[in-house]
């Protein structure tokens, strides 16, 4: 049973950085993309940065690039999303997910999620 555990969430101040980290289980990371999703309040769930297969192609959201970037550790099949310069805009619960995306940014073709964790930049 694939299972997909983010981790590292937490409250920063703007300016600031975190790592989130995506622990993926019975599903190999380099088979297709895994990628990093947001949903704050009241908005709709948004892809924030992807990466994909044995290359290792990454995409990302306009509003993170340069700010934000994706990682992976293949040998203990895990994923990364180091932030950097954090704005208040970037407060929302962050996902963890795995599949095999038409378009990387969008959630529709990601198959397993994980439970995510809560990222809160004050100002």
């Amino acid at each position: 049973q694939v299972q997909v555990v983010e981790s590292g969430g937490g409250s920063v101040q703007a300016g600031g950085s975190l790592r989130l980290s995506c622990a993926v289980s019975e599903y190999t990371i380099t088979r297709n993309c895994i990628g990093w999703f947001r949903q704050a309040p009241g908005k709709e769930r948004e892809g924030v940065a992807v990466i994909c297969g044995n290359v290792g192609t990454r995409y990302y959201a306009d509003s993170v690039r340069g700010r934000f970037t994706i990682s992976r550790d293949i040998a203990k099949n895990m994923a990364y999303l180091q932030m950097n310069s954090l704005k208040p805009d970037d407060t929302a619960m962050y996902y963890c997910a795995a599949g095999a995306p038409a378009r990387p940014l969008v959630e529709d073709q990601y198959i397993y999620w994980g439970q995510g964790t809560q990222v809160t930049v004050s100002s």
